[in-house]
């Protein structure tokens, strides 16, 4: 009933940036998620959280991406984007899209999209 669609990983050199965008389809509208955001993680690690969006424009980050990363919603496309500037090569992981239903708190994920920064 709820699908998360990532895109825009790839490999990039350090320094460069990338953007990845979330699409959020629902088999019924009445589907709304109070929270969205991007979570990740690399080889041998725990899933960690990047920055998140609360309904209103709240934002959240991991220290580790503050100040390089930001955090976007589009509710009329039901899409969160996550710019990525100044990348570094211990960004690199699967990045997964999450999205957390406003009625129930169900947690939803996309398939994840592979994010690789070069030294």
């Amino acid at each position: 009933q709820v699908q998360l669609v990532e895109s825009g990983g790839g490999l990039v050199q350090t320094g460069g940036s990338l953007r990845l965008s979330c699409a959020v389809t629902t088999t019924r509208n009445i589907f709304t998620f109070n929270v969205m955001g991007w979570y990740r993680q690399a080889p041998g690690k725990q899933r960690e959280l990047v920055a998140h969006i609360i309904s209103g424009g709240i934002t959240n980050y991991a220290d580790s991406v503050k100040g390089r990363f930001t955090i976007s919603r589009d509710h009329a496309k039901n899409m969160v984007s996550l710019q990525m500037n100044s990348l570094k090569p211990e960004d690199t992981a699967i990045y997964y899209c999450n999205a957390i239903s406003s009625s129930n708190g169900a947690n939803y994920w996309g398939q994840g999209t592979q994010v690789t920064v070069s030294s």
